[in-house]
This record gives structure tokens, sequence and C-alpha cells, in this order.
């Protein structure tokens, strides 16, 4: 009879192998999504000294131009295809009606001609944008 006793006790202990096996899979799968995670459009930024623009409010809009004058604006979501600039234009306008605090800044490539960057911050002028901010790298030491 002693010997039915000591096997119906219960086990004290917890068999974590599965949860060990369910972390390992996790960390797989994140490690071959966050190079993925990281898009964007390709432009080479002027470099000048700056301060860094303060990012407390919520997700700022991006309007991005490339060299050939590819216009892309970003919303929390990564550009895929570039915009016309009327497209540009209505899309803000709605962003506007709906949160006017949104910040908006423009990316510009250094070679990009002047007046495309002015016609862009004309455009969100009009779209009802209080005030642009330009994106710029931090100079090279």
């Amino acid at each position: 009879m002693s010997r039915e006793r000591s096997r119906k006790r219960p086990i004290a202990s917890i068999n974590v192998v599965p949860y060990i096996d369910v972390m390992l899979v996790l960390l797989i799968i994140f490690m071959v999504t966050a190079p993925l995670l990281t898009q964007g459009v390709k432009v080479d930024l002027p470099q000048t000294e700056s301060p860094a623009v303060d990012s407390d409010k919520s997700e700022p809009v991006v309007v991005t131009i490339q060299k050939n004058g590819a216009i892309f604006m970003t919303n929390g979501d990564h550009p895929e295809r570039s915009i016309a600039p009327k497209e540009l234009q209505r899309r803000v306008t709605i962003l506007m009606q709906r949160k006017p605090a949104t910040e908006v800044l423009v990316r510009g490539d250094h070679t990009v001609a002047y007046g495309a960057v002015v016609s862009v911050m004309a455009l969100l002028q009009k779209s009802g944008v209080p005030s642009v901010g330009l994106v710029t790298d931090p100079t090279e030491k």
C-alpha cells in the first residue's frame, strides 16, 4: 500500500521544455523579420548641424523627395510607390482635417532641385499644414 501512495503523489516541478521551444521559435521569427521592418525610401540627405526634433507627439508625416523627383508620403506605414502631387495634397488635406496638430517633415535628397522641394512645401501649405520641418543628416566630423 505504501507504494501506491507514493506513485499518486503530485509532482511539484514544472516542465519548462515546451516553453523553451516556443521561445526559440519566437526568437528565430523576430530575428528574420526585424531587418524587413526597416524599409524606406533611399535619399541622400544634406548634412548640417541642427538640433534633433522633439518627438513627444504622435508619429509625424514624412514627405520624401527622391533625386529623380518622385514623391513618397509616410504616415506610420511604409511607402511602397510614389504618389502624384495632387494625391499628396488630397491625403494631407484629409489628414489635417482629422488631426490638425500632426507634424509634417520633408526629406529631400541633396541633389534634388530646390524648386521641387519648394513646390512640395507649397502643396503642403495649401493643404493646411501650419509649419513644415526639413530633415537633414548630422555633419560628419
